[in-house]
């Protein structure tokens, strides 16, 4: 059996933003100008952004929901092998291609 990579786990997610219209990057930085000619940094998240989270060994796909960065775990299992997230990822892809 192949090894799931990082990858194709990513490219899976990026087709997932695509099919759903969601924003592409899970942030969006800025440039603010001050009166005094410096510039500051303002970073937001963009909502409705599908992404991969890497943590304790395992991984899982999250969705923006808040400018803040808050994040809801879209399959609600917590983290799992890549291979798992790879299927379930595919499978959401197949739901979304039957509502249409």
């Amino acid at each position: 059996m192949q090894r799931i990579t990082e990858k194709q786990l990513q490219a899976v997610v990026d087709r997932i933003n695509r099919e759903t219209n969601s924003p592409m990057e899970s942030y969006t930085r800025s440039v603010i100008t001050a009166s005094n000619g410096g510039n500051t940094f303002h970073t937001v998240a963009n909502i409705g952004n599908y992404h991969i989270s890497f943590s304790y060994g395992g991984v899982s796909l999250h969705r923006m929901v808040s400018t803040g960065g808050g994040v809801t775990d879209v399959f609600r299992i917590g983290r799992v092998s890549k291979r798992e997230l790879y299927n379930h990822m595919h499978a959401f892809l197949c739901g979304l291609d039957s509502t249409r």
